[in-house]
C-alpha cells in the first residue's frame, strides 16, 4: 500500500534555523538600496528555496531607526545568543550584506555615532566567530569605500563586482545573485571549503554536419571564464597520463553538472554514465537543452532535471543569456544542496525527522534502485514499528502515476509501504 506522503504529527515539524541573511542599509541612502536589498530577499526566500524546509534560509533587512530618528536599526541576533522571543533559536550562520553608500560612509565616520557602532558591532561578531558570522559587502555603483568604514569593511571581497575585461555585460542583479550563492555556500558547508566546481558533460560529435557543437562548447567555456565559477571540461581539464575513467567518475560524483543535450548527446555512454553519477550522488544537475534536428531516442536516465533552453541568435552563436541562466540556476542548487544537508544534520534528533531517508532531489527509478539499500537501513535504524520505508525530498511532491512506480520497486525489493514526503507535506500536518 503506498503512503502518499501525508505525516499525521500533533505539531508543525520545527528544526533550528540554518542560515540567516540581514541586509543592512542606510535609509537615507538615495541610490537603489532598498530594491537591491528587497530582490535578494526575494530570491533566496523563493524559487528554489522554497522547496525547503522552514527555516533554512531567511532574509532579514535593516535599516529604519529601532528607538528615534538617529539611531541604527535593530539589533541582528547572533550565532549562540539566548533565544528570542516565542522561544526561537538563533541560526546556526548569520550573514551580513552591508549595502555601501555615500550616506552609510558619512553616518560611520562619525566615531561616536550609532551607525559606527552598529557596524563595529558586526565587525567584532565575525572577528570572534568566524564559523559561524560572515560579512558580504556590496557597494553601490561609484561610491569607493574609504574612510573608517572602509577600514571596517578591509579584508572582505565585495559582491558583484563586474569583471572590468569582460568582453559580455552580465545583468548586475544577477552577478550578485550568483556571487552570494557561491559565498555562502561555501562558508556554510558541512564540508569545509567545498567550493562550488561545474562538470561540463558534453559529446563532441554531430548529429549533423550543420550542427554547431563546437560553437557551443567554446561559449559556455566562455561564460565560465567570466563568471568566477571553477568548471571542469574533461580532455581540456585532465592531465597528461591521468587515468581519465577515473578521473571523470570523481569530478561527475562530487560536482554539480550542466549537461549540453545536444543531438547525439543522450546516445552517448559516457554522457549517460556522468549523468547518472552526478544524480545518484546527489549532486545538482541543470540540462541545456541544445537541440539541432531532434533525438531519434533519449534516455531515461536524463529525465527529471532542470531544463533550460538555449537559442541560436545567429547560425554560429548561441544565446549568452540562456547559457548564464543555466549556471544561475546550478549556483542556486549548489547552495540548495548545502542547505538541504544541514536540515538534516539537524533533523537526527527530531523525533519526526530522524526516520526519514533525506533524498537530495525526488528519487526516481534510476536513483531509488541505488539509494534502496541506504533507505532500508534507515528503516532498519529508526523508523519505528510501523517498518515502512519513509523518504524525505524537497518540493514539489511527485504525481501520483511516479509515486506508483516507486512503490512497485521497493515491493519487488520486499518492502512495504513506501512513505514519499517533501517539506510542504510535513507542514500541512495530515491536511
Amino acid at each position: 500500500m503506498l503512503a502518499i506522503g501525508i505525516l499525521e504529527i500533533e505539531e508543525t515539524v520545527m528544526l533550528a534555523p540554518v542560515l540567516e541573511v540581514y541586509v543592512v542599509w542606510h535609509p537615507q541612502e538615495v541610490q537603489n538600496a532598498e530594491a537591491i536589498a528587497l530582490d535578494l530577499a526575494e530570491h533566496f526566500q523563493g524559487g528554489a528555496f522554497g522547496s525547503l524546509l522552514s527555516g533554512a534560509v531567511e532574509v532579514y533587512v535593516r535599516s529604519a531607526p529601532w528607538e528615534n530618528g538617529d539611531a541604527s536599526p535593530r539589533p541582528i541576533v547572533w550565532p549562540g545568543s539566548a533565544p528570542a522571543a516565542g522561544n526561537v533559536a538563533p541560526a546556526l550562520f548569520t550573514a551580513v550584506v552591508p549595502i555601501v553608500g555615500l550616506q552609510l560612509a558619512r553616518a560611520v565616520e562619525d566615531a561616536d555615532g550609532p551607525w559606527h557602532a552598529y557596524l563595529g558591532d558586526i565587525v567584532d561578531a565575525r572577528r570572534l566567530n568566524p564559523v559561524h558570522v560572515c560579512i558580504f559587502p556590496l557597494r553601490l555603483a561609484g561610491v569607493q569605500p574609504s574612510g573608517r568604514l572602509g577600514n571596517l569593511l578591509s579584508g572582505h571581497q565585495y559582491l558583484g563586482e563586474p569583471d572590468a575585461h569582460s568582453t559580455s555585460k552580465e545583468p548586475i542583479d544577477e552577478l550578485r545573485h550568483r556571487d552570494l550563492a557561491q559565498g555562502l555556500a561555501q562558508w556554510i558547508s558541512p564540508q569545509r571549503g567545498e567550493r562550488l566546481c561545474v562538470f561540463i558533460s558534453h559529446t563532441k560529435r554531430q548529429g549533423s554536419p550543420d550542427e554547431p557543437v563546437g560553437s557551443l562548447l567554446q561559449q559556455v567555456r566562455e561564460v565560465f571564464d567570466n563568471s568566477r565559477v571553477s568548471a571542469f571540461f574533461d580532455a581540456h581539464d585532465l592531465q597528461p597520463g591521468e587515468d581519465w575513467n577515473r578521473a571523470l567518475r570523481q569530478k561527475a560524483g562530487a560536482s554539480a553538472l550542466l549537461a549540453l543535450r545536444t543531438d547525439l548527446y543522450a546516445t552517448r555512454e559516457w554522457c549517460q554514465r556522468e549523468m547518472l553519477t552526478a544524480k545518484v550522488n546527489g549532486m545538482p544537475v541543470v540540462v541545456l537543452e541544445a537541440l539541432t534536428q531532434g533525438e531519434v531516442r533519449g534516455s531515461f536516465l536524463m529525465d527529471h532535471m532542470p531544463r533550460i533552453p538555449v537559442h541560436r541568435d545567429t547560425p554560429d552563436h548561441w544565446s549568452v543569456a540562456c547559457i548564464r541562466r543555466a549556471v544561475n540556476l546550478l549556483a542556486d542548487a549548489w547552495l540548495h544542496r548545502v542547505l538541504w544537508l544541514r536540515q538534516r544534520e539537524l533533523a537526527a534528533e527530531h523525533t519526526d525527522l530522524k526516520r526519514y531517508w533525506w533524498a537530495p532531489h525526488a528519487p526516481e527509478p534510476s536513483t531509488f534502485t541505488a539509494w534502496l539499500p541506504e533507505v532500508t537501513a534507515m528503516r532498519a535504524s529508526a523508523s519505528g514499528p510501523d517498518g515502512d520505508l519513509h523518504v524525505l525530498h524537497p518540493d514539489p511532491p511527485l504525481g501520483a502515476d511516479e509515486r506508483n512506480v516507486l512503490q512497485q520497486i521497493a515491493s519487488l525489493a520486499g518492502h512495504s509501504a513506501l512513505d514519499l514526503t517533501t517539506p510542504r507535506l510535513l507542514s500541512a500536518r495530515g491536511a
